[in-house]
């Protein structure tokens, strides 16, 4: 097993992309431990809240001593500028960007040579919807963390992010205009992203790091006019 006695953890791994991590790495040995407002989870708690998250970093660090991965992947706040206040836009940052510069930060002195840390990020990062302003603006802004901390913490951690596409988390099919928009031939599942996570962490990615890698079954490269791809402007 690749991940045989090392500490995996993981936040916002109650349901959805984190669960299947949480999974994943767990059948390849690993001991997880992940952080979330919800149930199931190791340690319950807010994320934007800094005694939170070192009350979490102790937990691990006391009962392991160590740290082999750590991957960023709670959901911040999802508000558009018409609707978020000061607030909204101030706890996203907080989840989305803060607490994954946080958790590095205390972690720091345990993570073992050759670590990983996974920062999930979002095809956001680069393109938009209307009234998505706080989760873009996070995931713009964990991308860009990725590097800074790749550079800062390397070599003995590498830091790369996951942008994921559309990934189907509640087990929907889908058919028409939604298939067809992928290249792919299909909408995103979350072993997409575990696969790729498993995959950054393992000792095959040693020589990748300060990176985002896209996984979206090619969604973002393709152009797409009215009356092609399935898709239909209605004005």
């Amino acid at each position: 097993m690749r991940f045989e006695n090392q500490v995996v953890v993981i936040t916002g791994g109650a349901a959805g992309i984190g669960a299947c991590m949480a999974k994943a790495f767990e059948q390849e040995g690993a001991h997880v431990y992940t952080i979330d407002l919800n149930q199931p989870c190791s340690f319950q708690g807010d994320l934007a809240d800094p005694n939170t998250l070192e009350a979490f970093v102790k937990f691990v660090i006391d009962q392991e001593g160590k740290i082999n991965v750590l991957i960023n992947n709670a959901l911040p706040r999802f508000v558009g500028i018409h609707s978020a206040g000061y607030e909204d836009m101030m706890n996203a940052l907080a989840v989305g960007a803060a607490a994954p510069f946080y958790l590095a930060k205390l972690f720091d002195p345990y993570f073992e040579p050759g670590s990983s840390i996974i920062n999930i990020s979002s095809s956001r990062d680069r393109m938009s919807m209307p009234e998505s302003e706080t989760y873009a603006a996070t995931k713009g802004a964990i991308s860009s963390l990725t590097h800074a901390l790749a550079v800062s913490l390397g070599p003995k951690v590498r830091v790369n992010s996951i942008s994921p596409g559309w990934i189907e988390t509640k087990g929907r099919t889908y058919s028409g205009a939604d298939v067809t928009q992928h290249p792919a031939g299909r909408v995103g599942k979350p072993e997409d992203i575990a696969n790729l996570a498993l995959f950054l962490a393992s000792d095959e990615a040693g020589f990748i790091t300060g990176e985002n890698i896209v996984v979206d079954g090619g969604m973002t490269h393709l152009m797409i006019y009215h009356d092609d791809q399935g898709w239909s402007y209605q004005g």
